[in-house]
């Protein structure tokens, strides 16, 4: 992990280049050419009309009044929300919404050129996007929903409460991606579900083992293909239940959506939900005007392949790492997220022909940076002291990976098809 000094210079470079390429335009860049189809490729499936994005930016007319608000957003790589460090780490990830610099370049010479318009017959088709009730991972084969009614208090502290549901289905079955939709996600800070099954083997906590969790910017898990987790018939599920007051009187319910393989089929590879964080908990220690690093560490009992990596902190959270301990004392950095924004928690998911091989025994690395500055907008007063809490106003430092445990053959196998498809394209360039 580079100090924080580094961290900081690592973040403000690109928008000195980008500053730089937006003066050098020859031409006047248009809306209709050029940056619509910026918009419809990173932006128009959030930014339309029925969301709670605040503009639409699906024509001229509605973007063009936020035209010098977006070049900043842009510039700094605030939007589209992806915080990853390009420069460091594996590169490539199945839900890369981020821009280009390219991209980025030609949004900021349409603000710095005055935003033109264009020729209206240059304009691309428009896009059509499902209502927001629609399920992200496509139409779900089993619905489970908190079993009563939530009221939240008009004004007063967040509420944290458990909310139960039942799993009603015959069978055991492999789940192939899941979902979860707050009824009325205004008052819902997060949601994260537990599963507690009849038979839970000896040592499973009493609150079940985590399967999915709602936050603003996370649209569900779908697994690689042959990959799935396993739901019991009987199982209960706990939803782990975070809101917050808005001013008025609020109702919530809570559903999480499945989606299985057929009946009857069993995915090659089972996939488990693990925490890296800090131990314990209560040890995080954020002074006040200070910036801080944590630790975590996660010695592999088996061989194994990391599918995603999502990093969770709160308000002063501003980047975290997680690197490899290798067998021969190297250090490899998985991805690192250099401008963590709270407001949104990305699941990473790795392309399949990047997504980490990792023998038993590799220590994985996690490291958190706190900034509890002035610099750090998000920070709600750099004068006050913050440790671990469930309150926005606390703060955490984990890291949940996607985890698949190979057997030795199948890694070997693994590893092995990773090497020759390296060499093909070596002699290929």
């Amino acid at each position: 992990m580079r100090n924080v000094n580094a961290l900081a210079i690592a973040i403000s470079l690109p928008l000195a280049a980008l500053a730089a390429e937006s003066g050098k335009a020859d031409r006047p860049v248009t809306f209709t050419k050029d940056v619509a189809p910026i918009f419809q490729k990173h932006c128009q499936s959030c930014h339309h009309s029925g969301t709670s994005a605040p503009m639409s930016l699906m024509t001229y007319n509605e973007a063009r009044p936020w035209a010098r608000s977006i070049k900043e957003r842009v510039v700094r790589r605030d939007m589209p929300p992806w915080h990853l460090d390009k420069t460091v780490g594996i590169r490539h990830y199945k839900n890369d919404r981020s821009m280009s610099d390219d991209d980025i370049a030609t949004v900021a010479r349409w603000v710095d050129t005055g935003a033109a318009q264009g020729n209206p017959a240059d304009m691309p088709p428009a896009l059509t996007f499902p209502p927001d009730s629609e399920w992200f991972i496509g139409k779900p084969d089993l619905l489970v929903t908190t079993d009563q009614d939530f009221a939240m208090y008009p004004s007063g502290p967040d509420w944290w409460i458990d909310q139960f549901g039942e799993v009603k289905m015959p069978e055991d079955r492999w789940i192939k991606a899941m979902e979860i939709k707050p009824s009325n996600a205004k008052i819902v800070h997060h949601a994260v579900v537990y599963a507690i099954e009849p038979d839970a083997p000896e040592g499973t906590p009493e609150g079940g083992v985590m399967l999915h969790e709602f936050a603003v910017g996370k649209y569900g898990d779908i697994f690689s293909d042959n990959t799935g987790r396993l739901l019991k018939a009987g199982t209960r599920l706990r939803f782990d239940m975070h809101y917050f007051a808005v001013g008025s009187e609020q109702h919530n319910k809570t559903t999480i959506a499945f989606k299985f393989y057929s009946k009857g089929e069993v995915p090659k590879y089972q996939v488990r939900s693990i925490p890296i964080r800090n131990v314990p908990n209560d040890e995080l220690d954020i002074p006040p005007n200070t910036v801080v690093r944590t630790d975590g560490y996660f010695r592999l009992p088996r061989n194994a392949r990391i599918d995603a990596f999502q990093p969770h902190m709160h308000m002063r959270g501003r980047g975290m790492t997680l690197e490899a301990i290798n067998l021969n004392n190297t250090t490899t950095i998985l991805s690192s997220v250099d401008h963590f924004n709270f407001n949104w928690h990305i699941n990473y998911i790795y392309s399949d022909d990047v997504t980490p091989l990792m023998p038993a025994g590799t220590v994985l690395h996690m490291i958190g940076i706190h900034d509890n500055t002035a610099a750090n907008p998000r920070n709600p007063d750099p004068n006050m002291w913050a440790g671990f809490g469930e309150r926005s106003v606390d703060d955490m430092v984990q890291v949940w990976l996607d985890v698949v445990y190979l057997d030795d053959a199948e890694y070997n196998k693994l590893v092995a098809e990773r090497k020759a498809k390296s060499s093909l394209i070596s002699r290929k360039q």
